[in-house]
């Protein structure tokens, strides 16, 4: 088979700054330069992020990021982990601050979900709060955890009660309104005020407001947001939100705030961060791009800065690539940094299987293979890879590793080729590497995510299809 004609375009980033970036005598701030939405990250080990349904909370100079970490084999509780960083890029895995328990509401072959954690003010204790259920989702509680220091062991605690009964409810998360007071919200339109203690729920605020699960609330100029997600299991949706001058209400539906059809940028809204700096605010929308069953090493997160004007939010565009300053609170585009060259010199990739280039039907210029084991190579001497490709309905899963010189695996995980709709963007970038001889390996896998919903109805994909247009070396 003739590869000169396959379409995968390599494009050669040369970088304009003498030096270069090493794992080994690089600062964490060197590994990204960027937060980049939909791929996976990786920490200080070279390990993938895995903090999902999360939450951010600042604290000392550091940003905490809390999540689920999930396994690729089970919806099971493992743990909640997790990372700090100083920038909001570049994430420091500290540890799993609250395990599997031998028994009880996140004991074995339990689920664990949803994780949120704020800073009580009157105890200067940090609360965890957590969906807990069975597997089957029949077994429902809001649960609780406390720790002294903020990346300390959390102890569980048991349910969090209301009127000294446990809230058995799913899908949850929290609010900190700017007077300190803690609020639970809770699926399909319900907010508690917690305790002064934030150990138990006092007050039924508001309920039955039209909303769906994930619930997340933030404030911007006395004005409260609550966005949410449609019921569909693990698929992304157009998620929504509503507004109100009161968390009391009358709540006010504005309906999406990405456009319709994005599935919100395929995510679900997990959390809204706001980073205020010395000249503006930034809301960071915190999204999950769930990849059932392999959310341990494919689900990754997508990120967005939020248009806030009066009682409206929007995001208009999405940014594969952005930085927000920390010190200032703005935010700003980000570019893969130096000067772009375009390789069409293929006889330096290596194919193995069965590989299609574009053709008549299909509107991307790619190169893509549905055949299990089937991979192609590269070799290249740099600091830094990234692969562009196209998910698609009938996508499937590919690995993707980075071997040194010697064949040693540096960098290794899944990617997720899947999405309702043909979405061409980044799909895989590599943290900044000591600058050497490495190779990129690409290899189709063979296997997709399918899954079902309560109701019995089937959501994924319709094949493993793994489609790449492009690759990134930074030398």
């Amino acid at each position: 088979m003739n590869h000169d004609v396959l379409k995968i375009k390599i494009l050669i980033v040369l970088q304009v700054v003498l030096g270069f970036w090493g794992v080994q005598n690089a600062t964490a701030k060197e590994r990204y330069q960027a937060i980049h939405s939909g791929i996976p990250w990786f920490d200080q080990n070279n390990n993938t992020v895995n903090a999902h349904g999360a939450c951010i909370v600042k604290e000392g100079g550091k940003f905490y990021l809390f999540g689920e970490y999930k396994t690729d084999s089970a919806n099971v509780f493992i743990g909640f982990s997790c990372y700090s960083s100083t920038d909001l890029v570049n994430w420091k895995f500290e540890k799993i601050v609250l395990p599997q328990q031998k028994e009880g509401l996140l004991g074995p072959d339990r689920i664990g979900e949803r994780v949120k954690v704020m800073k009580c003010p009157e105890t200067g204790e940090y609360v965890m709060y957590m969906h807990t259920d069975d597997r089957k989702y029949n077994d429902p509680h809001i649960g609780y955890a406390t720790c002294k220091t903020i990346d300390g062991d959390y102890q569980f605690q048991g349910a969090l009660l209301y009127e000294g009964k446990p809230i058995r409810k799913w899908d949850m998360g929290t609010f900190q309104d700017t007077d300190g007071k803690g609020y639970l919200l809770i699926h399909h339109g319900t907010i508690y005020e917690l305790s002064s203690d934030f150990k138990s729920a006092k007050r039924l605020v508001v309920s039955k407001v039209p909303t769906g699960e994930s619930p997340t609330v933030f404030k911007s100029h006395g004005i409260y947001f609550w966005l949410s997600s449609h019921l569909t299991s693990w698929e992304r949706n157009d998620n929504y939100y509503m507004t109100a001058t009161s968390l009391e209400g009358p709540w006010k539906m504005h309906g999406t705030f990405a456009p319709e059809g994005t599935l919100t940028w395929n995510s679900q809204c997990t959390f809204v961060l706001p980073i205020a700096g010395s000249k503006d605010t930034t809301f960071m929308y915190m999204g999950d791009r769930w990849s059932f069953p392999r959310q341990g090493s494919a689900a990754t997160y997508v990120w967005q800065p939020l248009n806030v004007e009066g009682d409206s939010i929007s995001i208009p565009d999405f940014q594969q690539n952005w930085k927000v300053n920390v010190q200032t609170g703005n935010w700003s585009p980000s570019k893969l940094n130096g000067q772009v060259v375009e390789n069409s010199d293929l006889k330096q990739l290596s194919f193995s299987g069965a590989w299609i280039g574009s053709s008549k039907e299909n509107q991307y210029s790619d190169t893509r293979s549905n055949a299990s084991g089937a991979s192609f190579s590269i070799a290249f001497k740099g600091s830094q890879i990234g692969v562009f490709g196209v998910a698609r309905p009938d996508g499937g899963y590919a690995k993707v590793e980075i071997q040194d010189y010697k064949g040693k695996p540096v960098i290794s995980s899944l990617v997720d080729f899947y999405c309702k709709f043909p979405e061409p963007s980044l799909k895989f970038l590599s943290p900044s590497l000591r600058r050497g001889q490495y190779r990129l390996i690409v290899t189709v896998v063979g296997e997709h995510g399918n899954w079902y919903s309560k109701n019995g109805t089937e959501y994924g994909s319709s094949g493993n299809k793994v489609s790449v247009d492009k690759i990134v070396i930074e030398k």
